[in-house]
C-alpha cells in the first residue's frame, strides 16, 4: 500500500465530509460543472472500484499469489469498508433531507 492511495482516500473522505455538512468540497475526477448527480455517480464508482480491487487482493492472496501481503489484503479490505461506510452515511443524509423536504408545509 502507497501514501498517495492513502492519502486519495483521506482527500475523498474530507471532500464527503464537507459536502456533508455543507461546505464546498473538492469534486473528484468526473464531477465537472459542480454536478450533483455527477460527484455521487463519480463516488459510487470509486466505492466499487476499491471493493473490486480488495476482493481481487483477498482471491490472489487465498490462492497463494508470491507478490500479495497479507497486510495489503487488509489495508484495501479497510478502505473498501471505510469507503462504503461513507457512501451509506451519505445516503442516510439524502434520505433523510428528502424526508424532511417531503415534510415542508406549502
Amino acid at each position: 500500500m502507497d501514501a498517495k492511495g492513502i492519502d486519495q482516500l483521506l482527500g475523498q473522505m474530507r471532500a464527503a465530509s464537507q459536502l456533508a455538512t455543507g461546505g464546498q468540497g473538492t469534486q473528484p475526477a468526473g464531477a465537472e460543472g459542480g454536478e450533483f448527480a455527477a460527484l455521487l455517480k463519480a463516488s459510487l464508482e470509486q466505492v466499487s472500484q476499491s471493493q473490486t480491487e480488495a476482493q481481487r487482493l483477498a482471491q490472489a492472496f487465498e490462492q497463494g499469489a508470491p507478490n500479495v501481503s497479507l497486510e495489503d489484503v487488509m489495508i484495501s479490505l479497510q478502505k473498501a469498508d471505510v469507503s462504503f461506510q461513507t457512501m451509506v452515511q451519505v445516503r442516510n443524509k439524502l434520505v433523510e433531507a428528502y424526508q424532511q423536504i417531503m415534510n415542508l408545509q406549502v
